[in-house]
């Protein structure tokens, strides 16, 4: 079964994805999932991904864009963020650093392959964690949650129906919806929410009157 009938799940095989060769060769990365649907490099609001990163070299620069990255396979990258560096070499364990600060990256030993989320500051907010065993997932109205199996497969459970995902296929879950995700393995789960409206700054205080 590919979704849960009735539900707002919609299945993403990574057999189905095209992959992208960075301009500089280092790499290629096959998009999951963006909104809106079809938005470029320029104007998406959030944007999940899988990068197979080959060679060392600089990271592409996003203006406004912060990055959750997580080591998925390989022994890791020594990054420079903006002169501060950053050694990710812990499978599984997501990082936050900015997308438009200069970004270096030096292979530990060999390639590796990185789930990627970016998402536009201001605009949306969003949560990645990395998960194994059972975990229950609420979607509120409007919301969003993408779930995917980084690491063996991964089953979505709802009312009886299920769908499992292979790995590195990811499900993207619309609200209201309450389902679990079961996996032996691991699997990432992202939430996103629309960024809160700046908190208006108070009006001045009038003038005291002259006397």
């Amino acid at each position: 079964m590919d979704a849960p009938s009735g539900s707002g799940i919609r299945i993403l095989r990574a057999s189905d994805r095209t992959a992208t060769v960075w301009k500089n060769g280092g790499g290629v990365t096959r998009e999951i999932a963006a909104w809106p649907e079809g938005a470029g490099m320029d104007d998406f609001g959030w944007r999940v991904s899988l990068a197979e990163v080959a060679a060392d070299g600089p990271f592409s620069a996003f203006p406004g864009i912060g990055r959750t990255l997580t080591l998925a396979e390989g022994a890791g990258m020594d990054l420079s963020v903006a002169g501060v560096r950053r050694l990710v070499d812990e499978r599984f364990a997501p990082q936050d650093f900015p997308g438009d600060e200069p970004t270096d990256c030096r292979l530990l030993s060999g390639p590796v392959v990185n789930f990627n989320v970016m998402y536009r500051r201001g605009a949306v907010e969003a949560q990645t964690a990395v998960v194994r065993g059972v975990l229950a997932l609420a979607v509120p109205p409007g919301g969003t949650l993408l779930v995917a199996a980084l690491e063996g497969p991964a089953v979505l459970e709802r009312a009886g129906d299920r769908a499992e995902l292979l790995p590195y296929d990811a499900a993207l879950l619309t609200g209201p919806l309450d389902c679990r995700v079961r996996t032996a393995g691991r699997a990432a789960v992202v939430r996103f929410a629309p960024a809160p409206a700046p908190a208006l700054a108070p009006a001045p205080a009038p003038a005291p009157d002259r006397v």
